[in-house]
């Protein structure tokens, strides 16, 4: 294990480096928060693939794939249906906005800053929860790498994390999400994919040994599947911690073409995880826990150095995840809450440097207050479930709606949310926190809600939604804030 321990050792490392190179690129709020949004296509699909595929996708797809086979592919295949989508209808418009939250979309497109609080807060608590499932799975690669107990391998992950998220914000994590990105195709779709195939006798023994619907492609159940495109597909489209890496390219372009191949690369890595998972299956068909697949597969079938850098992609995994949660967090925390609480103009004149040291301080609190919710908290599916419902069920209907719908008004956005985060939060009292009925009826009672007072109140005040059509064409590009960055 010593050359294994070199590879993962050397890595982190690496890790830290970056960090400490981006923070030398990262002068101003823009090159803070969203890299300049300067990325080009190649970086671009890298990071964004690097972020949606964290620890649930490779860890949890391997686990889904060892208890269900090939149908086991449907949860993070309905994440590349949801990075898909967005890229092509979604993303260009959102790049063209040119500004860092979901929040401030909603204060453009309803006007008054009214939405904007409250979507700031349901958000954080989306992003917060999110960055703590990521900061969890710390704990299990840590596990069978150095045998540390929970909490110290949580505090050494998500200190690493913290450290180059904080040192040189959004470009420290595009370059580490680029790196990551390569170690995970190398290490998951190179070397576990066809070694665990191998191993397990090929396709043709895979299918002697294991019943025919583990290759059903819908034996995971259509309920299960729709649930995972309620949740997965729209839970894409309106993220904090996806739309500030669509704010990161530097043209609709490449918002439009890096998002779908990245989503297209999301589709062949879902797909991956359930072979592996079903290989796994073969080989070990009698472990405790589905999700210890990838960890023993790795740990008993794999070479010496191998073995090292494919633990290191799924660290990578983990890691890309936990620190685009991160910034969206302390983004959303800083911009949408503390600045408004403050009463803080978006319009009055920032200083650079002022501005990059009050995000740096808030990437470093929301840090610290993720690992500690991390070490308080022991089940992450429960975690993530409250996250994503909350999300959708609040969030999707003013979102998208504002997106597709000139009727929509402040205060049926504001209804939406209200309606819809309050249903999603009793029906999971009510129901369990797993349970399918909060996202469903949160949903509809959201959708109910918007439109119902949305025709009940006065439309959209003309200038604001002219204004609004702007700003989306492109036309009014900038932030008063935010100066014009040179043609690149």
């Amino acid at each position: 294990m010593a050359v294994d321990y070199l590879v993962i050792v050397v890595y982190l490392a690496g890790m830290l480096a970056m960090g400490w190179w981006g923070m030398r690129r990262a002068r101003s709020k823009s090159e803070f928060l969203v890299a300049g949004r300067r990325l080009g296509p190649a970086m671009y699909s890298g990071t964004m693939a690097a972020i949606v595929l964290g620890g649930a996708s490779t860890i949890g797809g391997v686990g889904l794939g060892y208890q269900y086979g090939l149908s086991g592919a449907w949860m993070v295949f309905t994440i590349g249906l949801g990075l898909l989508a967005l890229s092509v209808f979604f993303s260009a418009r959102i790049a063209r906005l040119r500004v860092y939250t979901v929040s401030e979309m909603l204060d453009l497109r309803y006007g008054g800053g009214r939405a904007g609080i409250i979507s700031g807060l349901v958000m954080w608590a989306y992003t917060l929860m999110l960055a703590v499932t990521s900061t969890i799975a710390y704990a299990t690669i840590f596990d069978v790498l150095f045998d540390l107990n929970r909490t110290l391998a949580i505090v050494l992950g998500g200190s690493i994390v913290v450290a180059y998220s904080t040192l040189g914000g959004m470009w420290s994590i595009t370059l580490t999400d680029m790196v990551q990105f390569v170690v995970k195709t190398i290490g998951v779709l190179l070397l576990l994919l066809p070694i665990a195939v191998v191993k397990a006798g090929g396709f043709g023994e895979m299918k002697a040994q294991l019943p025919t619907e583990y290759f059903d492609p819908l034996g995971i159940g259509g309920e299960t599947i729709f649930t995972y495109v309620l949740i997965y597909t729209f839970g894409m489209l309106i993220g904090q911690d996806i739309w500030q890496r669509v704010f990161t390219a530097r043209s609709d372009r490449t918002a439009r073409w890096g998002g779908t191949i990245a989503g297209t690369y999301c589709l062949a890595y879902a797909l991956a995880g359930a072979v592996i998972g079903t290989a796994a299956r073969v080989l070990y068909p009698k472990l405790g826990s589905a999700d210890d697949a990838f960890a023993t597969i790795v740990k008993e079938e794999l070479p010496v150095g191998v073995r090292g850098l494919v633990l290191a992609a799924a660290l990578a995994a983990v890691m890309s995840t936990s620190s685009g949660a991160l910034i969206a967090c302390a983004t959303v925390a800083n911009n949408d809450i503390w600045s408004r609480l403050r009463g803080i103009s978006r319009s009055a004149p920032a200083d650079d440097h002022d501005e990059v040291k009050g995000n740096r301080a808030f990437i470093l609190l929301m840090g610290l207050a993720v690992i500690a919710t991390a070490i308080a908290i022991d089940n992450v599916v429960e975690a993530l479930t409250v996250a994503y419902n909350l999300l959708v069920g609040g969030l999707l209907v003013p979102i998208l709606g504002g997106l597709v719908w000139k009727r929509g008004t402040v205060y049926g956005a504001l209804a939406s949310v209200v309606v819809g985060g309050v249903a999603v939060v009793v029906l999971m009292a009510t129901h369990g926190i797993l349970a399918n009925e909060p996202v469903y009826y949160g949903l509809l009672a959201s959708l109910a809600a918007y439109v119902i007072v949305s025709l009940a109140t006065p439309a959209t005040d003309a200038a604001v939604l002219a204004a609004w059509r702007e700003r989306l064409a492109g036309r009014s590009p900038e932030l008063a804030s935010e100066p014009v960055a040179a043609p690149q």
